[in-house]
């Protein structure tokens, strides 16, 4: 069944595990998530970029996602992932998304203010939570794309105005991850992440660009407030190196199923692998 985000991220806050947020951009992909999900008997959330909706069509994927979900008992959330404005945000509810998030940390900060409080009047009136960034996590993911000369950590007392002033559900803070791959050994600022969840104890924290994060840091994040990780690259290399390796081993196959299968296992093995990091796993 599709929820929203509130409950289960408010209980990840409070009992200190993290709901994995996976990027799913086809059929495959989101079958990879949900039976890692049935698997490890834990709460998902399946998020979607701009460039997944694109790709996908948004009705087909939203379709999808009901008719793959609807018979069960887990809770599942439908995510749009760095929305780029209030429209495709506006849109994405309106067509059955149960959470959304709005982008527009690369605004100037009152313009960042005055669109996520458009969000989250709209969303807020049809149950559906809000999700919104305070600082800029860098790298290239999708259409993210922030060097790092342009990441800017989160500042604790800017988090604590914009969550005051947007009343939103969920917040991104940039303390030191990146999106895609890592040029080097991730350092996340864990006294800043302290402070951050020291001031807004009621909000549960996001950690974007978390691919690539060794299991150790992404555990002692969760200890200091973490409730929700997003993980995207990580799974596509795990899709696409099986892929490869089938269309190696099996050079005269030209059955797409065949191929698709074992890629789409990789998947849900690599997001099974991460639901048991984040602590979330009910078996």
């Amino acid at each position: 069944m599709l929820v929203n985000s509130k409950e289960l991220l408010t209980q990840a806050s409070l009992n200190h595990y993290a709901i994995g947020a996976f990027n799913i951009s086809n059929l495959e992909t989101a079958q990879a998530v949900i039976t890692a999900a049935h698997q490890t008997n834990s709460p998902v959330i399946l998020q979607a970029s701009q460039s997944a909706i694109k790709y996908a069509g948004l009705k087909p994927l939203v379709a999808m996602v009901k008719a793959l979900t609807q018979d069960s008992e887990l809770p599942f959330v439908l995510h749009l992932d760095h929305g780029p404005d209030a429209q495709l945000a506006i849109a994405c509810i309106d067509t059955g998304f149960t959470s959304v998030m709005i982008d527009s940390s690369g605004e100037p900060w009152e313009r960042n203010i005055a669109i996520t409080q458009e969000v989250v009047a709209y969303a807020h009136s049809r149950g559906v939570t809000v999700e919104a960034e305070i600082g800029q996590v860098g790298g290239v993911e999708d259409n993210v794309n922030v060097d790092a000369a342009h990441a800017l950590y989160t500042d604790p007392q800017q988090a604590a105005d914009f969550v005051a002033a947007t009343q939103l559900d969920s917040l991104a803070i940039a303390i030191g991850t990146a999106h895609g791959l890592y040029q080097g050994e991730p350092k996340l600022d864990f006294q800043r992440l302290s402070d951050i969840q020291a001031i807004i104890p009621q909000t549960p924290l996001v950690l974007h660009g978390s691919s690539g994060v060794p299991a150790d840091l992404l555990k002692k994040a969760i200890s200091l407030g973490i409730a929700k990780i997003n993980i995207d690259t990580d799974l596509r290399l795990a899709f696409v190196n099986q892929l490869r390796q089938e269309l190696a081993t099996n050079p005269d196959s030209f059955d797409p199923r065949k191929l698709l299968a074992p890629a789409r296992d990789a998947f849900s093995h690599k997001v099974i692998e991460k639901i048991k990091i984040f602590g979330s796993s009910r078996s």
